[in-house]
């Protein structure tokens, strides 16, 4: 199948812009702590706690999955379509029932929590361990459709 616009997809799971809100309001009581010392050293603290909070912000919030190439790229992992079995779209109660009470320990999860829907998909290599993938997607039906169009 040649490579379209229906055979590939590709998502980041930023952080929530509530996030942010939290990395300037770290900033602002690491700047708080030092003003006592001095106004220099309050604002070089806000700088520096606000540029590590964001910079822990943006590495939780840089992993993604992706289907380019006959590849589903989910974090870490990377398996070729060809070991995929069927894709399910989760809404936000069925996944959390999978990210809990009816998770599989041996299941590959990636897993972000600001981010309510998800899919599953039946891992059918014999060889892999793996039951199944749950990922944690913004867009679950236009990735089950990715999967299944291969």
């Amino acid at each position: 199948m040649a490579a379209g616009k229906d055979s590939t997809y590709d998502e980041r799971l930023t952080a929530p812009a509530g996030w942010w809100a939290v990395t300037a309001m770290a900033g602002i009581m690491g700047g708080l702590v030092f003003l006592r010392m001095s106004p220099t050293a309050a604002l070089i603290a806000l700088i520096v706690t606000a540029a590590l909070c964001g910079a822990l912000v943006v590495a939780y919030g840089r992993i993604g999955v992706r289907v380019q190439d006959g590849y589903l790229e989910a974090g870490q992992a990377r398996l070729p379509l060809t070991a995929l079995g069927a894709a399910t779209a989760l809404d936000a109660e069925e996944a959390r029932l999978l990210r809990t009470t009816e998770a599989d320990a041996r299941a590959f999860m990636l897993l972000r929590g600001y981010v309510r829907t998800a899919v599953r998909v039946e891992v059918c290599d014999p060889e892999d361990p793996t039951p199944y993938l749950y990922l944690s997607t913004r867009r679950p039906e236009k990735l089950v459709k990715v999967l299944s169009a291969r």
